[in-house]
């Protein structure tokens, strides 16, 4: 058997419950908040009260996902109530705006960002060590044309 045969099948990772989601979404909140307070003017209720108008839409979407017939990614779902929830002419669109624009959305991308940075599957250890040093020069090839294009277009049009 070859190598890459080796590797777990990704479907049939656990799916996680609407329990887990929700508390791991109040640890998130709460990392979020500390985050929103230091880096903002805002106080500590605005901040909270926007984090649970997002925890209840991002809990809506992942009801959705569960129970919807049609199988849709949960990030659509989220995004969908998102939308559904500050359009002009839906009741109380307005409220959820005010509410949600006291919550600064580069500080709840800061951790998430650096979790996905260190997150690492047993999957992803596994290619590496069969990749061996070719992956490496991949990579800083990749990363390397990003930052010159991103620097190109920046040039180009900022």
């Amino acid at each position: 058997m070859s190598d890459t045969q080796s590797f777990e099948d990704p479907t049939t990772e656990a799916k996680l419950g609407l329990g887990t989601h929700a508390a791991a979404l109040i640890v998130v909140s709460i990392v979020a908040l500390v985050g929103n307070t230091v880096a903002t003017e805002n106080t500590v209720p605005q901040g909270l009260l926007g984090l649970i108008v997002l925890w209840v839409i991002c809990m809506v979407g992942l009801l959705l996902t569960e129970f919807v017939p049609f199988k849709l990614p949960s990030v659509a779902w989220i995004s969908l109530v998102g939308i559904v929830a500050t359009l002009p002419w839906t009741p109380g669109s307005a409220w959820v705006l005010d509410k949600v624009g006291h919550v600064n959305f580069l500080t709840l991308a800061t951790p998430c960002l650096a979790y996905a940075g260190i997150a690492i599957a047993k999957r992803e250890i596994e290619i590496a060590k069969t990749s061996g040093w070719k992956i490496a020069v991949v990579a800083v090839l990749v990363m390397t044309g990003t930052y010159v294009g991103s620097a190109i277009v920046a040039q180009m049009f900022l």
